[in-house]
């Protein structure tokens, strides 16, 4: 065990001492292990030796950020932007790296097989369709484009964690399995982790990296269930055929009944109705019409309770509209188009109390927050393996849209702390015992 101290760690010390600050937001204590793990894993002079190239690579992990970002990959069609993220994890020596059939990109590098198997992941898909402009440009200091941020930055900051890792020499004791997912954006529903989970048995523990606020650690998965509903009825001519029940009056019932469910506030648990499209004229009854469901909560019962309401109120609505007329010539086709688990991992678990700390580490004391949002970390939860979704580092904003932007201040300390909560979960051969719990150990 080397006993050399990078500036980092003897920092993290001092920070440890004076933990319960309120600026530095560790409200629990660290559960067992972790900080003793830490420490001893930031005073490894191979581990200082890594943080330091990854803050010198800084300016080589942008622009690698901004090639991958002009790589297209819309929803379904990730294949060439996969295509390329399989030769460069193959450049960096994973040398059982492929593309597996749903379309993740996936190679491990192995530790000495006693310990855990960790998935650190970033998505390769965006929201943004086929054709899409995909040029960068440069304004006042920042670089717009879509996907700059959400999820290229992800990317490039899981190959410059595998580079420094190498070149440092570090061995761990748990696998570190590097993925490059599929379908996390819009109605991809998760399928390259769902998929996942099917091909590789004996994932103790997943790390999504995706956003831009590296103080920011996901830890409840927001649940979504969406749906496509089509009412259908016989239709007609406004005048001649008045007395015909409409599909868009059915339609409406329904959505006038769900704009009056009242979800519980907590767990938070919302719904909205997206779009809507039907009829073919003005004077005419409308003999088809068509909405999008979109309801979310950050637990499965909630959700579950909301959907159940939601979905009797819409049959309640096609009941009254053939009340109304007298008929039974309105139904509805409801179609489930969306299906991302909710899941949380708790706030005193191993793996979110170390990321906190390294977090604490990296950013010499930045506050740290713990939040829900839907992402590659939502499978993982809900099938009660350790999982979270930490940030790429750097500044950003507008994601999801033509303007996106990003600017890399202190880009760094986002792969810095990838690796540093990474390292302490899997354990470092000679130097410290994994954080993260194997199954059956």
């Amino acid at each position: 065990m080397s006993f050399a101290r990078s500036a980092l760690a003897n920092r993290f010390s001092a920070l440890v001492l004076t933990a319960a600050t309120a600026t530095l937001a560790l409200p629990l204590a660290a559960a067992p292990g972790v900080e003793g793990s830490l420490s001893a894993v930031q005073g490894d002079a191979r581990v200082a030796k890594a943080l330091d190239a990854l803050r010198a690579d800084d300016g080589r992990t942008f622009t690698e950020q901004k090639h991958i970002a002009q790589i297209p990959s819309p929803p379904f069609k990730e294949k060439v932007r996969a295509e390329y993220y399989l030769k460069r994890f193959q450049e960096l020596g994973l040398k059982d790296a492929s593309i597996a059939p749903e379309g993740y990109v996936i190679a491990t590098r192995k530790g000495s097989g006693q310990g855990p198997q960790l998935v650190v992941s970033a998505h390769l898909d965006t929201v943004f369709p086929e054709g899409t402009d995909l040029t960068l440009k440069e304004q006042d200091g920042k670089t717009y484009g879509p996907g700059i941020g959400d999820d290229a930055r992800g990317l490039a900051a899981l190959l410059s964690v595998i580079d420094a890792l190498n070149k440092s020499g570090i061995e761990t004791v748990g696998d570190l399995i590097f993925v490059g997912t599929v379908g996390e954006e819009e109605l991809g529903n998760l399928r390259g982790v769902k998929a996942l989970f099917k091909d590789r048995q004996g994932i103790d523990g997943f790390i999504s990296v995706d956003g831009i606020d590296v103080r920011r650690i996901v830890n409840r998965g927001t649940g979504s269930h969406r749906y496509e509903m089509t009412f259908k009825g016989p239709g007609g001519h406004s005048f001649a055929e008045f007395g015909r029940p409409s599909a868009i009056h059915a339609m409406g019932r329904a959505i006038a009944k769900i704009a009056e469910v009242r979800p519980p506030k907590e767990p938070k648990t919302t719904f909205t109705v997206g779009t809507v499209q039907g009829g073919t004229s003005v004077n005419a009854i409308a003999g088809e019409a068509r909405l999008t469901l979109d309801m979310r909560s950050n637990e499965e019962a909630a959700l579950l309770a909301e959907e159940k309401e939601i979905l009797a109120l819409v049959q309640d609505a096609v009941k009254e509209e053939n009340k109304r007329w007298d008929t039974d010539q309105i139904s509805v086709d409801i179609k489930l188009i969306g299906d991302r688990p909710a899941g949380s991992t708790a706030e005193d678990s191993p793996m979110v109390q170390t990321a906190q700390r390294a977090i604490v580490a990296v950013t010499n004391g930045a506050k740290v927050t713990l939040s829900g949002g839907s992402t590659d970390s939502n499978t993982a939860m809900s099938l009660g393996v350790p999982a979270m979704t930490i940030s790429g580092g750097g500044e950003g904003g507008s994601a999801h849209s033509l303007a996106e932007w990003y600017k890399p201040v202190d880009a760094y300390q986002g792969p810095q702390n990838v690796l540093l909560t990474s390292l302490t979960l899997v354990g470092v051969k000679g130097v410290s015992e994994p954080v993260l719990q194997a199954k059956g150990k």
